[in-house]
């Protein structure tokens, strides 16, 4: 699969993706959403949504290693970024930095 690159003015939805969509998960989605918030990210949207039941809109699917091909198969279009840590991940703060900054997000699969 080629490897999917959303430039900062493409992005409007970022998909904080989960399991079940409970605990941890939505602890990590609320910490973006605070990040993005923060940053003047005022443009972008931050939602919390079960790995079975992503937008099809979604520009960036912040989702655990994991999760990270079942993602792909809800929506080919996004930019998938693959986190460990619900919390505090280098890799979702670095999503934040990406758009703040004007860089590109790449997609990781």
């Amino acid at each position: 699969m080629d490897q999917i690159v959303k430039q900062p003015d493409e992005v409007k939805l970022i998909v904080f993706a989960c399991e079940a969509g409970m605990g941890s998960s939505l602890m990590g989605a609320n910490q973006l959403k605070k990040m993005v918030k923060k940053a003047k990210l005022d443009g972008v949207t931050v939602i919390h949504s079960p790995v079975g039941s992503i937008p099809a809109e979604a520009d960036v699917i912040v989702t655990h290693t994991k999760l990270a091909q079942a993602a792909r198969a809800q929506n080919g279009d996004a930019a998938i970024v693959r986190f460990m840590m619900f919390m505090n991940d280098p890799k979702v703060k670095a999503v934040v930095e990406n758009l703040k900054t004007g860089q590109p997000i790449v997609s990781e699969l």
